[in-house]
């Protein structure tokens, strides 16, 4: 049972970081049903420049507490993200939105490549260790442990799914997303400017992927420029999981997507009698996503539906 509730909390801390993620993914396929496959890049970006700052935040400030470096450069991560988002939209998907759905698909698919290349050329290719910023004591919980970032990592995330709701619910850019989702031409002449509520779309995606991002290098004390695809395609997984384009299916098919592969990493070794170990745990994420992609293809919560704005 020790070992049960242990593979349990790894699988909700994992599964939040791939709800993070996908809630990006999510957001901008609401909007204008396109997957951005470059998403995971921006987290990767996210990550690497927070691990840039908390260099030369040590060396500046020696004697700064660990949580106000790790402030700093997360919301210096987050503008950085943002605004490499922001550019992203504007010169490689916005000319093609009229475009045949393949045209963009293959633009981000183009930009993933770019981005880490020209990641692998300002930050050279060799992994890097991300420091431990948090007290690294574990908290003991019925047996199993959980470390100071895994209970910052649930928290975040259920304060990001709250956040997204609100927004899109209860404000006046939510109501401007929900109507450019419905129809963007009646939006626009109703007032609603589709330019600018698809550009803020890919700011907020851009945000919570910087976040993830940095969580991930620090729950796994790694970064380096190849470290945003893998995460990148099974929050994706995790989307199409839960119900593309519907907010709460992403944090849900995160989550379970994170405990199937934790779960199942901890015990495939026994259930095939030791011929596949732990290192085997990513093919669980993609069987998932052809079980249901098979079965159920709008996803367990379903696709979004447009409401009424």
């Amino acid at each position: 049972m020790d070992i049960l509730l242990q593979q349990i909390i790894n699988g909700l801390v994992l599964g939040s970081m791939y709800a993070l993620i996908a809630l990006g993914y999510t957001m901008v396929y609401g909007i204008i049903q396109l997957i951005n496959f470059a998403h995971g890049e921006v987290l990767m970006v996210g990550a690497l420049t927070s691990w840039s700052c908390i260099g030369w935040m040590q060396q500046a400030m020696p004697g700064a507490p660990g949580w106000l470096i790790l402030l700093l450069a997360t919301l210096i991560a987050c503008t950085v993200a943002a605004a490499l988002n922001f550019v992203i939209e504007k010169v490689a998907y916005r000319p093609l939105r009229n475009s045949p759905r393949l045209a963009p698909l293959i633009t981000a698919i183009g930009m993933s490549i770019l981005l880490q290349t020209l990641a692998m050329i300002l930050w050279k290719p060799n992994y890097k260790p991300y420091p431990m910023l948090l007290p690294a004591q574990p908290v003991e919980f019925g047996g199993a442990v959980i470390t100071s970032m895994q209970i910052l990592i649930l928290g975040v995330t259920v304060v990001a799914l709250a956040a997204m709701v609100y927004l899109v619910n209860y404000t006046k850019l939510g109501r401007a997303m929900r109507a450019t989702a419905e129809n963007p031409r009646v939006a626009a002449l109703m007032g609603v400017k589709p330019d600018m509520v698809i550009s803020a779309t890919f700011i907020i995606g851009a945000v919570l992927a910087a976040i993830a991002g940095i969580m991930y290098a620090s729950n796994y004390g790694t970064a380096q420029h190849t470290m945003g695809f893998l995460p990148g395609l099974k929050a994706f997984t995790a989307a199409v999981f839960g119900g593309i384009g519907n907010l709460a299916g992403a944090v849900v098919g995160g989550i379970l997507l994170g405990l199937i592969e934790a779960i199942g990493s901890g015990y495939i070794g026994t259930l095939t009698g030791g011929i596949l170990g732990s290192n085997y745990a990513d093919i669980f994420a993609f069987i998932v996503l052809i079980i249901i992609l098979t079965l159920r293809p709008s996803g367990l919560l379903g696709e979004r539906v447009a409401d009424r704005a």
